[in-house]
């Protein structure tokens, strides 16, 4: 435990001094957000300081799976798929890749990752064991892409993916002790140290953006942790669906919406619920609070449900995503925004 405490340190260190160095490099090389129409702030920033969180993670993940804490099966997915994914943003950031050879990129990513997983387990819904065979290795590698996708849409105001990921990765790793799959808890946790480094610079209001290297990086792992958790037990996929809620649901509202109403999905836009809500209250700060109070007085406890007292998973999901889908409704998530 102490090894533990120590490497926790150590990797929130590693985070926080190379976001320092990232934020030095991208103000001498210009790599500069500057605001536009579809922004959502108002200052020149900083961006790819997310890159902080990629080597952190998996540095620490290499450290981890020579000493046997991680397999190497699952630590491989996580180097590849990671690495890719964070190589093409940090290109992305720096000048343009095609969407069509992103997203290439994002599927070729997956399919490595679900190589060394396994791809899709059996899932239990409504108490009845689902094998999905090879369509469950389809589906695992569009939700991997999605939730690529979606981490990179939700990253548009201070601190919201870095809240977000530390409110779901501390979630998780706290029903893992409590539950007693104690040999779950330590990449969830680098994760979080991680990210919590790089919070520090990103913090409401931000002194550097996390970038799609970043955002795009913390989605695909954050979907990895959820289709290895499912191995040792399905209902730990409904509790990673669940804590990220606000995410997912948040992002996908805005998509339908938007595909409804003939929009063309790829391009730029501030119509998300959490870019309504933080232009309504003139900042950043009470929807990145708001977000992490959801997560913790709302989801988290409802995860609980599912892995202490064995409640079924989709029916807590549902509960959990129905005032999600009411509140981003509200706040107006994919409707027309005049510019």
């Amino acid at each position: 435990m102490t090894l533990l405490l120590w490497l926790m340190f150590a990797v929130v260190f590693m985070a926080f001094f190379l976001t320092w160095i990232l934020r030095r490099y991208a103000l001498s090389r210009s790599l500069i957000d500057v605001p536009n129409a579809r922004s959502s702030h108002s200052l020149p920033t900083p961006r790819g300081g997310g890159l902080a969180i990629v080597l952190s993670f998996l540095v620490t993940v290499t450290f981890l799976a020579v000493g046997g804490e991680l397999t190497w099966n699952f630590a491989c997915a996580l180097l590849g798929a990671g690495a890719m994914v964070a190589i093409l943003g940090f290109l992305d950031d720096h000048g343009h890749i095609a969407a069509r050879w992103r997203l290439l990129g994002h599927f070729f990513a997956a399919a490595w990752a679900l190589f060394w997983i396994g791809g899709l387990p059996t899932i239990s819904l409504a108490n009845i064991t689902v094998s999905f065979g090879w369509v469950g290795h389809v589906l695992a590698a569009f939700y991997l892409v999605w939730m690529l996708n979606l981490y990179n849409f939700m990253d548009g105001i201070d601190g919201i993916a870095s809240v977000e990921a530390i409110c779901a990765c501390f979630g998780a790793s706290l029903l893992y002790w409590l539950a007693g799959f104690d040999t779950l808890l330590v990449a969830p946790l680098v994760l979080a140290m991680a990210v919590a480094g790089f919070l520090y610079w990103n913090f409401p209001p931000a002194r550097i953006f996390m970038g799609d290297a970043g955002s795009g990086f913390l989605g695909i792992i954050l979907g990895l942790l959820s289709l290895q958790a499912a191995w040792f037990s399905s209902k730990l996929l409904w509790v990673w669906l669940i804590l990220l809620g606000v995410f997912i649901v948040d992002a996908s509202v805005t998509l339908i919406r938007r595909l409804l109403r003939g929009d063309k999905v790829y391009e730029a836009h501030r119509s998300h619920a959490y870019q309504f809500a933080s232009r309504q209250y003139g900042q950043h700060l009470p929807v990145t609070l708001a977000v992490a109070a959801i997560n913790l007085f709302w989801l988290l406890p409802l995860a609980a449900c599912v892995v202490l007292w064995n409640v079924d998973g989709a029916l807590v999901l549902v509960v959990a995503y129905v005032p999600l889908v009411l509140l981003a409704i509200r706040f107006h998530a994919g409707e027309f925004e005049a510019v």
